[in-house]
């Protein structure tokens, strides 16, 4: 995640890497994208004796930028006349990865990718082992006084919505594990590598290279739309609330977040009945729909399996709330179910557009 707000002098951001080798990488992405997509200029590498520097254009301070992704999203939740520029934004973004697919694409075993966001999550004993498998994780079912564990509730069949579901975590890291082996062979292009909310600023300008390089395009678009979906309007800010603050412009509060609306628990037949709405402001919605409909064409099946991957992998299951965490893992089962179709997936429920006194004062009029 972008950490933009280190520091900014006379129009430079100086962004700190902990070592030489990490600043070195992190040049080397930008050099390959600096060509193709907009990025800051970097004027250079500042050795100190406990970190490196790297000396970026303030884009924000030279007036080439003046909002990110996450600002445009949360004031076109607040008001319709954001939306074009949030449309135009969301299609430079999907133009930007689909041109890094067409014009550098190839088929490369996912070990010759950027592995941070990825193969380092899910290898044995990373992320995915130590937030889930090495202890059985405790759920409190929202609605009722039950804990479950998450080995228990794998025994449990439950039905979201009407569609049935399997909820069994640790069967999905094995099949991932599969799908995501390092001599698995993904098409892969050039591209900035974490495309999230903080991480691109409008006018379009692609932000931090940490993860720059060769990544898959499937591991692109899942990264997108997840943070579109769920994180940006919901987990980040509700979880991580110092990271929003720090990394958002104007870090407005989402005007709603996905909640179980009805849940029954059915003991003698192990079967939980769950009634949810992935409810979101009118601009995020518009948001996930452009970003899904600028992607579409990708391989399903590749996207399903990193999509599971980052919904797993980014806030710690050990922090989220029994509603929270529920409502995370009915999308996991989701995202691996073939019945469930992308479009499905990402189906939410616009919550209703605030009246204009309710409009915080000090949201700027939208540019």
């Amino acid at each position: 995640m972008s950490t933009r707000r280190f520091s900014t002098r006379a129009g430079v951001f100086h962004k700190p890497t902990a070592t030489r080798e990490q600043a070195e990488a992190e040049t080397k992405g930008w050099a390959q994208l600096v060509s193709r997509i907009a990025v800051p200029a970097l004027h250079g590498q500042i050795a100190l004796p406990d970190r490196q520097l790297l000396a970026y254009e303030d884009v924000f301070a030279t007036g080439r930028c003046e909002l990110l992704l996450g600002d445009v999203i949360a004031l076109a939740d607040r008001d319709p006349a954001v939306r074009p520029r949030l449309d135009r934004l969301v299609d430079g973004v999907c133009a930007d990865l689909r041109a890094a697919a067409e014009e550098t694409g190839k088929r490369v075993r996912l070990a010759e990718c950027v592995p941070d966001l990825h193969l380092d999550r899910i290898r044995p004993g990373g992320r995915l082992d130590r937030w889930y498998l090495r202890r059985d994780l405790p759920l409190t079912l929202p609605h009722t006084d039950t804990t479950l564990t998450l080995r228990e509730l794998a025994d449990f069949t439950l039905t979201a919505n009407g569609r049935p579901l399997t909820v069994n975590v640790a069967a999905t890291i094995e099949r991932l594990r599969d799908a995501l082996a390092p001599d698995r062979r993904l098409r892969a292009g050039l591209t900035q590598g974490d495309p999230t909310e903080p991480n691109i600023a409008d006018p379009l300008c692609w932000l931090d290279f940490e993860f720059a390089g060769r990544n898959t395009v499937a591991g692109e678009a899942a990264n997108l739309l997840w943070y579109l979906m769920a994180l940006g309007g919901w987990l980040v800010p509700r979880y991580q609330p110092d990271v929003y603050a720090r990394t958002l412009n104007l870090a407005l509060p989402p005007l709603a977040r996905p909640r179980i609306e009805r849940l029954e628990l059915h003991h003698s037949s192990r079967h939980i009945d769950v009634r949810y709405s992935w409810n979101t402001g009118p601009g995020r919605t518009e948001a996930v729909a452009r970003a899904l409909g600028g992607l579409r064409g990708e391989n399903d099946s590749e996207i399903r399996a990193f999509l599971a991957l980052r919904i797993l992998g980014v806030i710690p299951p050990s922090r989220l709330s029994g509603h929270d965490l529920l409502l995370v893992l009915i999308k996991l089962a989701e995202s691996q179910d073939p019945r469930t179709t992308l479009d499905t997936f990402f189906t939410t429920a616009p919550a209703p557009h605030p009246a204009p006194g309710e409009r915080s004062s000090n949201v700027p009029a939208p540019a």
